[in-house]
């Protein structure tokens, strides 16, 4: 069992930035991949950054070279550094994990903060 809070929503400018968190209850797995999807209003959940526990990182094209994502396992924590903000980011983030435990693949969701880029 997996618990995720996310934290770090809010609104900026365009051209600001934000860094999202989330924090996980504590699990250790040793074979995961983390995630940040988002979404807007009347779109469909997209994924964002993914980040594997091997480290390798995938972004969707339109986010490339402006948010990064990382993470820190001492702190059970995964972050999504957004730079250059513009209001096609507006959107609900929500942080995912992807594990495998002896019953199978598992996901768990945090609740999601808003995001809001406007002037």
């Amino acid at each position: 069992q997996v618990q995720l809070v996310e934290s770090g929503g809010g609104l900026v400018q365009p051209g600001g930035s934000l860094r999202l968190s989330c924090v996980a209850s504590g699990s250790t797995f040793s074979t995961y991949t983390q995630g940040w999807y988002r979404q807007a209003p009347g779109k469909q959940r997209e994924l964002v950054a993914r980040i594997s526990s091997g480290g390798t990182t995938n972004y969707i094209d339109s986010v490339k070279g402006r948010f990064t994502i990382s993470r820190d396992n001492a702190k059970n924590t995964v972050y999504l550094q957004m730079n250059s903000l513009n209001p096609e980011d507006t959107a609900v983030y929500y942080c995912n994990l992807r594990y495998l435990t002896r019953i199978g693949v598992q996901n768990s969701w945090g609740q999601g903060t808003q995001v809001t880029v406007s002037s």
